[in-house]
Order: C-alpha cells, then sequence, then structure tokens
C-alpha cells in the first residue's frame, strides 16, 4: 500500500513538475509571438504544447489553475452581464481636426503647468477598437470590463479571457500587486474579412465596420462565440491607482508593460513639441492605408506622470491627452428620398436614401442628415447634388449640397406631425434641434429600451429580467409594453431560451415584489425624457400623489427648483399623450402602487443643499449614499463648484477632493458623513 503511495506521489510531482514547464514555455512563445512580433517555433509545434498541456490536466485535474493557458476556452454561456463600477473614469479624450487646434491644446498644457520649455508627448495611433479595463491581483487577471457609460461598465471577464494576445497572468518582476490596465480591443484589417466571408457564407448578417465587430464580440454571453472572432488588444494606460511603484513617464509605463507581457502598439513614439507631433501626424497619416489595422487618428500624452497629474481632468476628458484626427473621405452622390428613422429613445433621424457611392472601402447608399436645423443650415433637398463621407470613418453623413449642380426637380424634406412607426404624436421642444416620438411607454421602436430601463435596478428593481430576456419577450409579442410584464405566466417565461422553470419564478416572484415601489421610482420607470432620478423625486415630493401630475402645466413644472422649461416641456408633452395614460392605468390595475406622501419637497431637510461624493464608500455604496441624501431633499453633483455645501471623501479620492480643498468646500469622511445623517 505504502509502496503504491510513492508511486502515486512521484508521478504527481513529476506531473507537476511537467504541467508548469509547459505553462512556462507556451506563455513565453505567446510573448514573443504577441508582444515582441518574433516568433520563435511554428504554429503547429505551439499547437502540439497546447495539446500535451491539456492532456496532462485532464490527467490531474486538481493541478489546473485559473491562469494555464488551456482555461481560454469559452465557459458557459451567462444569462447576463454584471455591472462593474470603474474607481476611476473611463473618460474619452477630446478631438482635434487640424494643427490651429493642437497649437492650442499645447498652449493650454503650457498654461496650466507655467512652463515656457517644450513639452515631451508620447504618440501612439488611435485604434478604431473597443476600449476595455483588466484589472491583475498578484500578476493574475480577475476581471475586465467595458467601459460603459465610462462610470460603470459590463464584467466581460469571461470573453476577455479567451483572447490569446492578453496574458492571463503577467511576467518579470516588480508587478504591482494590484494592476488595472486599459487598452483597445480591435479586429484587424484581415480578420474582418475572413469573419464577414464566413458569416456569409453561413446566411449570417455582415458586419458594417471592425469597431462594430469588436463591439458585439465582446457583449457576447457565450464565450465561445467571442472566442471564434479574430479579436486583438494593445495597451495604452492604467486604470485605478495600482498598489506599488509605476514609472515616471508615460513612455517608460509602456516599456515596462512590454516587459510585463502586455502588448503595446509598435508605432508608440515619444518626441518634442509640437513640430515633433505634426511629424508623428504626417508619417501615421502615409502609413495609415498600409497598416494591417483601421486607426482614425493619433493621439498625444504629455509623457510626464507628474505633468498629468497636475492638469488633471474636466468633464472625465483628461486635459493631458487628445487625439488629433484624420480628415474623413468625402465623395459626391445625389439624394433620392428621405426617411425618417425612431431610435430608441425616441429621437427622430432623417436619413438619406442615396444613390451608392464608395466610400474609404465601403458602399454607401444610406446618410444621416441629424436633424431638421441641419438640414435648414445645409439647405439639403430630395433631388440633391450633395458630398458625403464617413464621419470618423463609421458614420456616413451629408456634408453639404453640391450648388453647381442644382437640379429642378428637388422636393423640399418635412418634419412628419406624427410618428411613423407608432403614429403617435412628434414633439420639438422649442430651442432643441432632436424631434421626438412622445409614444416613450407604446412605441414598438422605443419597445425594448422602455422595458429595460422600466426594469432595471433604480427604476422598479425586476432582479432576474435581463437585456436578453426582454429581447426575447418583445420578439416573440408576449409583451407589447412595460404593463404587459405583470400578465406574463410562468410557461411563457420557461419556453424561453435559457430560461428553466425555476428561473422562470424566480422573474414572477421578482415581478410581484416590484409592485410595492415609490411614487419617485415609479415616474423615474416611465423613463420620461431628462426626467432621471433625483428630478422624478423631486416630482413626487412636490405633487404627492400621480393625477395632480398628469394635469401639471409647464408653468406650474418650472416652479419646482432645477426643472426648467425643457424638462417642463417633455413632462407635459409625455402625459398628454393617450397611449402613455393607457399603459400607466394598465400598470396600475395590475396591482403597481405607492404610499401616499405627506410632505413636499420645500420640507425637506436638505432642501437646497448641493452635496459632492467622491472615492470609495464602506458602509454603503455611492448610489446608496446618493438616494439617501436625494430622499432628504439634497441635490447630488458630479462635480465640485463654489456652490457645493459638502464633499463626502471615501478611499482613494481623487480630484474632487483637491478641488473641494481648493474652494474652501466642507468635507466629511465617511464616519463624518454617517453621524451627519443620524440626525434625520
Amino acid at each position: 500500500m505504502s509502496v503504491l503511495l510513492d508511486e502515486n506521489k512521484k508521478n504527481l510531482e513529476q506531473a507537476t513538475k511537467k504541467i508548469e514547464s509547459l505553462r512556462q514555455e507556451i506563455n513565453d512563445h505567446d510573448y514573443h509571438y504577441h508582444v515582441l512580433d518574433a516568433p520563435v517555433i511554428s504554429d503547429a509545434e505551439y499547437d502540439k504544447k497546447i495539446q500535451a498541456l491539456r492532456h496532462l490536466e485532464k490527467q490531474y485535474p486538481e493541478l489546473v489553475t485559473p491562469d494555464s493557458p488551456t482555461q481560454r476556452v469559452g465557459a458557459k454561456p451567462l444569462k447576463e452581464f454584471k455591472q462593474v463600477t470603474h474607481e476611476i473614469p473611463m473618460g474619452s479624450l477630446d478631438n482635434a481636426f487640424s494643427e490651429e487646434e493642437m497649437l492650442a491644446f499645447d498652449k493650454r498644457v503650457h498654461t496650466l503647468l507655467g512652463s515656457n520649455q517644450e513639452i515631451d508627448y508620447v504618440c501612439e495611433p488611435k485604434m478604431d477598437g473597443v476600449a476595455v479595463s483588466i484589472r491583475y491581483e498578484n500578476g493574475r487577471l480577475v476581471r475586465a470590463a467595458t467601459r460603459g457609460d465610462g462610470e460603470t461598465g459590463e464584467d466581460i471577464t469571461q470573453n476577455i479571457r479567451t483572447i490569446k494576445m492578453i496574458p492571463l497572468s503577467l511576467r518579470g518582476k516588480q508587478i504591482p500587486k494590484v494592476l488595472e490596465v486599459r487598452g483597445e480591443v480591435y479586429i484587424s484589417k484581415k480578420g474582418f474579412d475572413e469573419l464577414n466571408a464566413r458569416a456569409s457564407a453561413q446566411g449570417e448578417k455582415i458586419f458594417i465596420n471592425p469597431r462594430n465587430a469588436a463591439a458585439g464580440s465582446l457583449r457576447q454571453l457565450d464565450s465561445n462565440i467571442t472566442r471564434s472572432r479574430p479579436l486583438s488588444i494593445y495597451f495604452y494606460g492604467i486604470g485605478s491607482k495600482p498598489t506599488g511603484e509605476i514609472p515616471d513617464t508615460q513612455s517608460d509605463l509602456l516599456k515596462a508593460f512590454k516587459n510585463w507581457g502586455l502588448p503595446v502598439s509598435p508605432y508608440v513614439k515619444q518626441t518634442k513639441g509640437m513640430r515633433g507631433c505634426f511629424d508623428y501626424f504626417k508619417q501615421m497619416s502615409e502609413k495609415r492605408n498600409q497598416l494591417p489595422y483601421e486607426i482614425d487618428g493619433v493621439v498625444f500624452k504629455v509623457n510626464s506622470q507628474e505633468d498629468q497629474r497636475q492638469l488633471g481632468s474636466v468633464s472625465k476628458r483628461p486635459r493631458w491627452a487628445i487625439a488629433y484626427k484624420f480628415p474623413a473621405e468625402e465623395v459626391e452622390t445625389v439624394i433620392e428620398s428621405v426617411e425618417f428613422q425612431v431610435g430608441r429613445t425616441g429621437a427622430l433621424t432623417p436619413v438619406a436614401r442615396l444613390q451608392p457611392v464608395f466610400v474609404h472601402g465601403v458602399t454607401i447608399s444610406n446618410a444621416t442628415l441629424h436633424n431638421m436645423d441641419e438640414i435648414k443650415r445645409k439647405k439639403v433637398h430630395i433631388g440633391d447634388y450633395v458630398i458625403v463621407r464617413r464621419a470618423g470613418d463609421v458614420i456616413p453623413e451629408v456634408v453639404r449640397v453640391v450648388e453647381t449642380r442644382k437640379s429642378a426637380h428637388i422636393k423640399a424634406i418635412h418634419l412628419p406631425s406624427h410618428c411613423p412607426v407608432c403614429h403617435s404624436k412628434v414633439e420639438q421642444i422649442e430651442g432643441e434641434a432632436v424631434a421626438r416620438c412622445s409614444g416613450g411607454l407604446f412605441c414598438p421602436a422605443q419597445r425594448k429600451e422602455a422595458i429595460k430601463h422600466f426594469a432595471s435596478r433604480r427604476a422598479m428593481d425586476i432582479e432576474g429580467l435581463g437585456d436578453k430576456i426582454i429581447d426575447q419577450l418583445v420578439d416573440t409579442e408576449l409583451v407589447h409594453n412595460v404593463a404587459d410584464l405583470y400578465s406574463l405566466k410562468k410557461d411563457q417565461l420557461s419556453s424561453l431560451e435559457r430560461l428553466a422553470e425555476k428561473s422562470a419564478q424566480n422573474i414572477l416572484d421578482a415581478l410581484q415584489q416590484s409592485k410595492d415601489t415609490t411614487l419617485g421610482r415609479f415616474l423615474f420607470a416611465l423613463g420620461i425624457r431628462e426626467v432621471g432620478e433625483a428630478t422624478a423625486k423631486q416630482l413626487a415630493n412636490h405633487f404627492g400623489e400621480l393625477p395632480a401630475l398628469f394635469t401639471a402645466t409647464e408653468e406650474s413644472l418650472q416652479a419646482i427648483p432645477d426643472i426648467g422649461p425643457v424638462v417642463a416641456g417633455h413632462i407635459v408633452a409625455f402625459f398628454s399623450e393617450k397611449h402613455n395614460h393607457k399603459v400607466i392605468d394598465q400598470l396600475i390595475s395590475a396591482g403597481v402602487r405607492w404610499p401616499n406622501i405627506e410632505r413636499k419637497s420645500q420640507d425637506l431637510p436638505l432642501t437646497g443643499q448641493t452635496f459632492v461624493l467622491t472615492g470609495t464608500l464602506q458602509k454603503m455604496t455611492r448610489s446608496d449614499a446618493k438616494e439617501k441624501l436625494e430622499s432628504l431633499g439634497a441635490k447630488v453633483a458630479g462635480s465640485v463648484s463654489a456652490k457645493t455645501h459638502y464633499v463626502v471623501v471615501g478611499e482613494d479620492a481623487g480630484s474632487k477632493l483637491q478641488k473641494a480643498t481648493e474652494l474652501g468646500v466642507k468635507i466629511m469622511n465617511e464616519e463624518q458623513f454617517f453621524q451627519f445623517l443620524k440626525q434625520f
């Protein structure tokens, strides 16, 4: 017996050594192939090593680790994506379209830094892809998320793990214990062509461009689909503050990335001053068509990390970086007709149907006219010869009319008075460029988004009713509006794809539970244009009951703090639509209810006071803190100003704390904040 145990122990030790050796070899080959672009073995030899590792791990499953190269295979499909809050928002860059705008950017940098010296910049191609944030702890990949709205993204860890260019574990030394890196996922031109060729052969939908293909691939609930897509990535920066030392400059940070096994664009270059930036821009413009992937410009970043911190950000846009965009290609064609499309928010967008024309590798037959103000400004008519370009190389738009080729048979373009989809009245608030369908709860074009918003956590909070389930409910015509949710039966839900009986019952239970709500949540759930959580609560506290809101005038609404003529117009338009009244009546008949509100907003203890939340709170989420403050009448703002009354500071607070200190705004730590709330 002891001999057998010794033999098993010996075999296990040998297998452990062999597995560790194979993993190291495979990781080294991945590094040479994806980071150094210098493979040292053939694809066939690489595949043999992967197969050998899989065979050993199958024999010894207890030796499998999450960062093993074999663990890139697709996992069990998800039902929905979890939400991830970014510790540091994933902002977007300001754009420049001319040398004058670049010089103005450089001047601002000099002014803010108080420097007369030429600035060192790091230049890199602006990939036309999808931004992601990936977190490593102790060198191992633990989480990945999309940008989302900049504050909150979706957890796509399962999908990110399938991309071979992304290391499951970092290599090298001096790796921060916690490191969050940000990069751009893209599909190469060759990969895009092959992807569309496969889709065409199988009778599937063709992707419009590589960026859309990359975005769609990352948002697959089934990671096996993501694994089949030719996704690549280049890393460009860090997210949350790392626990450990990082280099002092952007250029050295990217070198460290490369040493840690993170792919970085081979075209990154450090240069001095604007003249160096302009030279780099010219070089990349000339190389653009020869690159294996699409780029739509160049990104310039101040090299010094200390200077970056001093420059900071404004409106989630860093002051230390800018994207210099390539000019769009323009061609001439004819507008044959104009249709109005209704978007998910009810916005009516005029779309020109064009005589087909070839623009930057794509045949274009449709182009946006944006809105009626643009049509009037550009004096566009049906039958006009126009110049068309692909804005940002993605969205085709009509730039201008060719005045020298005016036709005698042109027709004026008129905004429809009723929605082309549901025939509700079209609303256009004075001073607004966009016209909208007023049938928000009823209009089929807005149906899916209206239901998703209605069911969301901060609205009716119907747990388990995710986007994919809602898509199926609408596509199978089980649900036509939000009120139909409360008529669903268990057998209808369990008949949906990947929805078992237990999950169906959980959704029914969640629907029943959601019926007990508040008037503020209910109003927010209705999806009235520009009525967010805070405004919905103000309306609830001011009117106290729903019928009073039905008959409110724009004048009476504007008497409420922070509600101006535009929002008041949206509210009146929404409640004047009979379709919306019908859906609300159905919801109340289904049992949706809320307690009466006794006091008005002016009676609340924090009315008129503005708070800003920054950093991570330990005892409650920032969303819960915001909801508590708003329930007491306070306004919770996203930025600090001289009008801010208090700034509540959690862990890892950033520039808002510094701004509050500069302006002399009162600051509370988390403990002081909780003591403050106890008095109410």
